[in-house]
């Protein structure tokens, strides 16, 4: 057993005071001092908080986060009698100590109300944000930690036997007066929280914080941007259509920093267009990086593979894993994403929910989104029952911290302002005649239903399809995939989310290249082909939906104007309306529009009608009560300081996740991963480890993987994250193959 290790006759009483230990590779154990701690970690918090202007803030919290771990029981815990443990800086689990309430409580007693704001930061930067009040399962509120912590003495026995703590100057900068106090407060715990993680690891690991900080800067990657650029091309009408959509982005980067909406019909060039405008804009405006935030992961693979090739993969952070364990030791924590790259590309998923997170490894991040470029790729998609909120912290983003956005699809959503409804004003339009575009890029006829009313059978559509060579059919749902599916030729592709994310790419890949040669391609596909995944079909059909479905379908026909004339576009009424929901409220809108549509239906005027009548039949826009829990009005919780953190996080969920498991299927190089897996010892090596097996994962509901449980099927790895055993689960051509359907909807796989 290893000794205790001895102090050091240098020290003083309170420097002898221990944040954190190591043991070497020589077995030699190393000191991080208390003192040293809080004041690195005040520095780097208030370097991070400059850029929203709360350094007085971000270093009180840095001073502070930590008060409580001068306490004896802790200094007793991190010495205790069989060496030092490297983890006992982390909260939570059996004998550990609590370090962070002592902090919690001297804020208040010295700043009173403006202390509360700082409570919340301190006590939750291991646990996470707390809710004011008693929040939701049972957890402890912050009123009561600071209540029980006085009662316990927590405080004074943290000053017990230290010197006086030296007297701070009150914090003089407040809140935006027009912007939500929440995403203020979790802003300043985002500079605490990665602050604190960077001081640890320079301390813990000084060669994974050697590599930190080595990204170039914007200006050095536009060179890398242009290049590329300079080699695209080609004339032809669609191409020259793209490089005036590229010369108005380019030219409008100048306008000052704030909401902005790119409208151009699919194909005409978006996604390298807004990363124009993007680099341009941060250059000429002090931005210091650009988000690419995209809402699938199937789009999410083939726009950081562009943006690779461009701009060097060691450069852009692709940033969508939902394999990592979450487990609060200090491996998971040192491995903790930042988002200090100069590209990032993210998902939906990831973006928003870490804006209304409580955890500190989703919130660390939220610092390096300040002062940024956000294109929100596909924009219609943002998800309708949290759009209120999400309105919210986009207009506050760009209204009080210097957020640039772009609201970046060929079917713009109606976000301005109206009664009921939150939006976005003053959003500047970068094209000058978006109306134009849509009649010059026009490469589709689109054939609506003669009665809306009357379905096909699934015998009737394979039929018609089967009269083409090369014809892609887009369905609502994978179980009519599926079947669909079965009644075709066997060399009909099927694409869902029954297969894993490298398998998609995969088939992708092959239809594309299929397409290219001129081999007869027939795919049948869920959802997840039509929002752009860079592929053209002479024939699409697709089965009736949204209006901004519909529209994204038709962008997979005729892409590239390749046809003598135009493309074909065949809306059918399928055998069975779309799932209860919002599919069907989206399908119900869209056969009311085109019901009335004279002419063209895929016009911008349509887009916009749909979008009123669709938003205005949903029964809530924030179905979750977000908008009340953080009162981003600004009412009267937020001015007594009452905010309800963690009861906001557990119920701003994308994808509602409670029941549902991430299965890693045997395919590809996966069973060989697994096994490297099952032998790492190292924090980085098992993260790599798990960030490449994200590409292997389909999520099932709690009940199906229950029955593949039990059956000895799957296994777990992690909470949440289970592995294939069986040979026979998996399919090369459909995917994950289980008695039940049990596979999520393609519109739910974007985390």
């Amino acid at each position: 057993m290893p000794a205790e290790i001895p102090e050091s006759p240098l020290d003083t009483k309170q420097q002898r005071h221990l944040a954190h230990v190591r043991r070497d590779s020589d077995g030699q154990w190393h000191q991080h001092l208390l003192p040293d701690h809080a004041n690195g970690v005040a520095r780097l918090a208030e370097e991070f908080a400059a850029a929203f202007g709360a350094t007085d803030w971000a270093r009180l919290a840095g001073l502070w986060h930590d008060l409580g771990k001068s306490r004896p029981p802790f200094q007793r815990y991190i010495r205790k009698a069989s060496g030092f443990d490297s983890e006992a800086h982390i909260e939570g689990g059996p004998g550990r100590v609590d370090h962070s309430t002592a902090g919690a409580i001297h804020a208040v007693e010295k700043l009173g109300l403006q202390g509360r704001i700082l409570a919340y930061l301190i006590a939750g930067h291991h646990a996470g944000l707390p809710d004011w009040n008693t929040g939701e399962a049972g957890q402890s509120s912050l009123f009561q930690r600071i209540e029980k912590g006085k009662q316990q003495g927590l405080l004074e026995d943290a000053l017990r036997g230290s010197p006086a703590l030296p007297d701070q100057p009150r914090p003089a900068s407040s809140p935006p007066q027009q912007g939500a106090w929440a995403l203020w407060i979790r802003l300043l715990y985002s500079c605490l929280v990665d602050a604190d993680f960077l001081d640890t690891e320079a301390f813990m690991d000084g060669e994974k914080a050697a590599q930190r900080a080595a990204y170039p800067v914007l200006a050095e990657l536009l060179p890398r941007f242009d290049a590329y650029m300079a080699g695209k091309g080609g004339d032809s009408p669609v191409n020259r259509i793209r490089a005036e959509v590229l010369r108005q982005c380019r030219e409008k980067s100048a306008l000052a920093p704030g909401l902005f909406s790119l409208t151009v019909p699919t194909g005409g060039g978006k996604t390298l267009s807004s990363m124009a405008f993007a680099l341009d804009h941060a250059l000429q405006h002090g931005k210091r990086r650009v988000i690419y935030v995209i809402p699938y992961t199937s789009i999410l693979e083939q726009t950081a593979g562009i943006f690779r090739d461009i701009f060097g993969a060691e450069n852009v952070i692709e940033h969508h894993s939902n394999l990592d364990p979450d487990k609060e030791d200090s491996r998971s924590r040192l491995a903790a994403e930042n988002w200090d790259a100069p590209i990032i590309v993210t998902t939906n998923v990831q973006f928003f929910e870490s804006l209304f997170a409580a955890r500190s490894s989703r919130c660390r991040k939220l610092h390096n989104i300040v002062g940024s470029v956000v294109v929100i790729d596909e924009a219609q998609l943002l998800p309708p029952g949290f759009l209120s909120p999400i309105l919210h912290v986009i207009d506050d983003l760009a209204r009080n911290y210097g957020v640039t956005f772009v609201l970046s699809t060929a079917t713009q959503p109606a976000f301005s302002p109206r009664q009921k409804f939150p939006g976005l004003g003053n959003v500047y339009e970068l094209m000058d005649e978006p109306d134009a575009l849509y009649t010059d890029l026009k490469r589709v006829e689109t054939e609506l239903p003669g009665d809306f009313s009357t379905p096909l059978t699934w015998e009737d559509i394979a039929l018609e399809l089967q009269q083409y060579p090369s014809v892609l059919c887009i369905v609502n749902s994978r179980a009519d995939c599926r079947e669909l599916h079965q009644l075709m030729p066997k060399d009909t592709i099927h694409l869902s989310a029954l297969m894993c994310g490298e398998h998609r790419s995969r088939v992708i890949a092959e239809i594309k290249q299929r397409l290219k040669d001129g081999i007869p391609t027939r795919v049948v596909s869920t959802q997840l082909v039509e929002a752009g995944v860079d592929m053209s079909f002479p024939v699409v059909y697709r089965a009736l939906a949204g209006l901004d479905a519909i529209a994204q379908a038709a962008g997979r026909c005729n892409r590239e104007g390749e046809l003598p004339g135009k493309g074909r576009v065949v809306v059918f009424v399928p055998p069975k309306p779309a799932a209860p929901g919002l599919l069907l409220k989206a399908q119900q809108g869209g056969a009311e529009i085109l019901r009335l549509a004279p002419g063209d239906p895929l016009t911008r005027a349509n887009f916009e009608a749909y979008f009123r009548l669709y938003y205005a039949s949903l029964n809530s826009l924030d179905g979750k009560d977000i908008v009340a829990l953080l009162d981003m009005n600004n009412r009267g919780g937020a001015l007594k300081g009452e905010l309800s953190f963690r009861s906001a996080a557990e119920r701003f969920r994308l994808i509602d996740e409670d029941g549902q498991s991430a299965v890693i299927v045997r395919y590809g190089e996966s069973p060989g991963l697994l096994a490297a897996l099952a032998g790492a010892t190292e924090a980085g090596q098992r993260r790599a480890l798990l960030r490449k097996l994200q590409r292997y994962t389909v999520n099932l509901r709690e009940r199906d993987w229950r029955l593949l449980a039990q059956r000895g099927d799957v296994t777990e790895l992690f909470p949440g994250v289970h592995a294939q055993t069986c040979d026979g689960l998996y399919d090369e051509k459909r995917g994950l193959s289980i008695d039940k359907d049990a596979v999520l909807a393609p519109d739910q796989l974007q985390a």
